[in-house]
């Protein structure tokens, strides 16, 4: 098969669906590709693509499913995003571009995006006497019944605590 262009997401190479898609069309002109909607919500969408012989005979299929507004380009396009990634799956299971991954280059990076918009967000440093520690004080001295233990606990989820902050609420508890 010839070699297609590719690009490199997190050091391995991804052969993109339009270039798929030309090698499809200029080697398989009488294969059909069609899409179905399978599901639509006001929410996601599913698709199926489907590559047929010209006997009409299903040879690969490749579905796909996208969630309106869960990416940069599914808050306008999740509909187009959704049908090429079914065709890039169809294509892919159909042979074509199937070097490392069965997945879209963007598919790829959507799930890259994902996965690090899931991690857990950054904790800010509290320090006496910062931006923070007014306010921190006043719930701390309100809290106070819940002990400092359990007050430090809370704070955690928010903030990096150093022992010497901790001696401080100590103090003022």
């Amino acid at each position: 098969m010839t070699q297609l262009k590719s690009v490199n997401i997190k050091g391995k190479q991804y052969v993109e669906v339009n270039e798929r898609l030309i090698y499809f069309r200029n080697n398989y002109p009488n294969f059909s590709l069609t899409s179905e909607v399978l599901e639509k919500t006001d929410k996601s969408i599913l698709i199926l693509a489907t590559i047929t012989n010209a006997e009409g005979k299903v040879i690969s299929t490749g579905m796909a499913e996208e969630e309106k507004g869960s990416t940069f380009i599914n808050k306008t396009s999740y509909v187009e995003n959704c049908e090429t990634s079914a065709w890039g799956r169809a294509l892919a299971n159909f042979g074509i571009g199937l070097d490392t991954s069965v997945a879209s280059a963007d598919e790829v990076k959507n799930a890259i995006v994902n996965q690090e918009s899931t991690k857990a967000p950054s904790k800010t440093k509290l320090e006496v006497g910062d931006e923070n520690w007014d306010k921190v004080i006043k719930w701390a001295v309100a809290n106070k019944d819940k002990g400092l233990n359990t007050i430090v606990k809370i704070l955690q989820q928010k903030y990096t605590i150093a022992n010497v902050v901790k001696a401080e609420l100590k103090k003022n508890i």
